[in-house]
Formats: structure tokens, C-alpha cells, sequence
């Protein structure tokens, strides 16, 4: 990842203290996520137990992503991060388009809404730009790709 320096660089505990808060962060995440799964599956009908699915996937594979120090899961964790940020904006935006408009689902966007804005917290926290997004995004894939042609060769 690229990432430029800040005034606390080279302190003492400093990237201790930054590992803790994204740990937290991510724990954080996860929990909402859960949460929200929770919800939908409570509602029951086919759509919102898909949606609860949905949630349950990503929710996985983000805490996959960020929380195992493998070197080839962290080089795709943009992707979990970002299909959940994608996937609960949708599930927000349809809640607003489509209804039922009720209390439990007004809570349910709350909270999503709140995954997006540490998703977002989080995303600007380890790649800075969304250069630096892209530059991760397009790093993991040029992998697979020279990998692909070193197999047809």
C-alpha cells in the first residue's frame, strides 16, 4: 500500500496505536454487518433473507480479508471493502426507492449507512487517495494477469 508520512510516523507506539484502531475499526464493521444480516433474516420473505445472505458473504469475507495476515489475502483486501460499501449503498438506495417504510428498516439503514462511513473511514485510512485505491486494485490484478501469461507461454 502506498501511504505517506504523517507527523506521528516514527513515534514510539505510533503504528502500534494505528494497528489498533483499524483492528477496532474493522471489528467494528464486522459487527454491523452482523448485525444487519440479523435484521433481515428476522424479517423473513425470500427477498430479505437473500439480502441477509448478501450480508452474512461480504461480512465474511471482508473479516477474512482484513483480519488474516496472509500476504495474498491482504493483497485483494480492496475488494471485500469495497463490494460491502457497494452492496449496502444498494441495499440503501432500494430500501429508499421500494419501502416498506418501517422502524426496524429505518434502524437497518442507520446502521448501514454507518458501515459505509467506516468503510469509507477505513478505505482513506490505508490507501490515502483514490489513487491509491486504484494503484492496490490494479497491482492485485496485473499479478493474476502476469501469472496467466507466464502459464500460456
Amino acid at each position: 500500500m502506498e501511504r505517506t508520512r504523517s507527523r506521528m510516523d516514527g513515534q514510539p507506539g505510533h503504528e502500534a496505536r494505528t494497528s489498533l484502531v483499524r483492528l477496532v475499526l474493522a471489528l467494528v464493521i464486522v459487527e454491523l454487518t452482523a448485525v444487519t444480516a440479523y435484521l433481515h433474516f428476522s424479517l423473513g420473505g425470500q427477498l430479505f433473507t437473500l439480502n441477509g445472505l448478501g450480508y452474512l458473504a461480504l461480512g465474511a469475507a471482508y473479516a477474512v480479508a482484513v483480519l488474516l495476515p496472509i500476504p495474498l489475502i491482504q493483497r485483494f483486501a480492496w475488494l471485500p471493502q469495497i463490494g460491502l460499501a457497494v452492496y449496502t449503498l444498494v441495499t440503501v438506495v432500494a430500501y429508499l426507492v421500494m419501502g416498506p417504510y418501517f422502524s426496524t428498516g429505518w434502524i437497518a439503514k442507520g446502521i448501514e449507512v454507518a458501515i459505509v462511513a467506516l468503510l469509507v473511514a477505513e478505505i482513506v485510512s490505508a490507501y490515502r487517495t483514490p489513487r491509491g485505491l486504484w494503484r492496490a486494485a490494479i497491482g492485485s490484478l496485473s499479478l493474476i494477469m502476469s501469472r496467466e501469461g507466464r502459464r500460456h507461454a
